[in-house]
């Protein structure tokens, strides 16, 4: 796989990642299978992903336990991030945004013994937390970067001021948000904001939380906890009014003898150098497949033609106000 250095300075990563999330919290499967979750991720190591993305509110902490036992005796072949700011430590464990630098301490230990390592590459806060500035929050992520326990810092869903006075107390390596075929947003501030400073670019759910893949055609196919179900893009018409992005990209892929998940994914790789997707899955035929991708190139009708598909209908979370600050 190629490789890539994540930001100015950052880690070298194969491109394309992998994102634990759905095999511990949110999506149909979560926690069903760990011994095969396990496998996947030792066979995305044997494919050269080497990226590894999880955080302490995926089960709250069963995704981190997760990656611990899958990466045992193979540290040094990852790069791990994980995420603190959506549990409050200092207040019983509770769900809620916490950027104080107090929460950082306690975030990073917990994530520290859970992940059976000395440090961590990439410590994003995970959302933004209105009541704490976020010079505090670096000033403590500086810190913990001088004393060793993490390489790097990212942000999650953060706004372009935010990410213009993070890096300004210290260098930000990473800026993760939603990217995708159906997903356009960060192209107009974000992905700008971020190549000025030399960040780089961090585009989950890829392949639009599966829609992309073109296997989800209904509802009924998903657990009654899956996220999902309650998601905007999901519900009411929006899926069957989206399902004329999934055809465009087949049509692409039906071209290229490729798959949409490949086609989706090479798109996003064609956007620049300094991408690198984190699509997640939790078995090894869909994890070969999304790899597959690296070898996968698009002419330039085919981008133009993908470019120009219009935005998803509905928004990307039921309440977007918390998510960019």
């Amino acid at each position: 796989m190629k490789k890539i250095t994540l930001g100015t300075d950052g880690p070298v990563i194969g491109r394309i990642g992998l994102g634990l999330m759905g095999m511990s919290a949110f999506y149909t499967g979560a926690t069903q299978d760990d011994e095969g979750a396990i496998r996947t991720i030792h066979r995305a190591l044997e494919l050269g992903v080497t990226f590894l993305d999880t955080a302490e509110i995926y089960g709250p902490y069963l995704n981190e336990e997760l990656l611990a036992r899958a990466i045992a005796g193979r540290r040094d072949q990852v790069v791990i991030a994980t995420k603190f700011g959506t549990i409050r430590h200092s207040v019983d464990e509770k769900g809620g945004l916490d950027g104080s630098p107090a929460n950082v301490r306690l975030s990073v230990e917990g994530s520290l013994r859970r992940l059976g390592t000395d440090h961590i590459d990439l410590y994003y806060q995970h959302r933004m937390d209105p009541s704490t500035p976020i010079e505090e929050t670096v000033g403590a992520l500086a810190e913990l970067i001088a004393e060793g326990k993490i390489l790097h810092y990212g942000l999650s869903e953060a706004a372009p001021a935010t990410i213009r006075r993070a890096h300004a107390v210290h260098p930000v390596t990473a800026l993760q948000t939603e990217y995708s075929l159906w997903s356009r947003d960060p192209e107009t501030e974000i992905l700008p904001t971020v190549r000025e400073l030399g960040i780089g670019f961090v585009p989950y759910s890829p392949l639009g939380r599966g829609f992309l893949t073109g296997a989800i055609r209904s509802l009924d196919q998903l657990d009654d906890g899956d996220f999902r179900k309650t998601n905007p893009r999901f519900a009411g018409g929006n899926l069957d009014a989206n399902m004329v992005i999934v055809e465009k990209v087949d049509a692409v892929a039906a071209q290229i003898g490729a798959t949409p998940a490949q086609v989706a994914l090479a798109w996003l790789l064609a956007q620049g150098d300094d991408i690198a997707p984190i699509p997640g899955t939790r078995r090894i035929v869909a994890l070969e497949e999304n790899v597959g991708a690296d070898g996968v190139v698009l002419s330039s009708d085919q981008l133009e033609a993908l470019d120009a598909l219009q935005p998803a209908a509905g928004e990307r979370y039921a309440d977007m106000a918390p998510l960019s600050r």
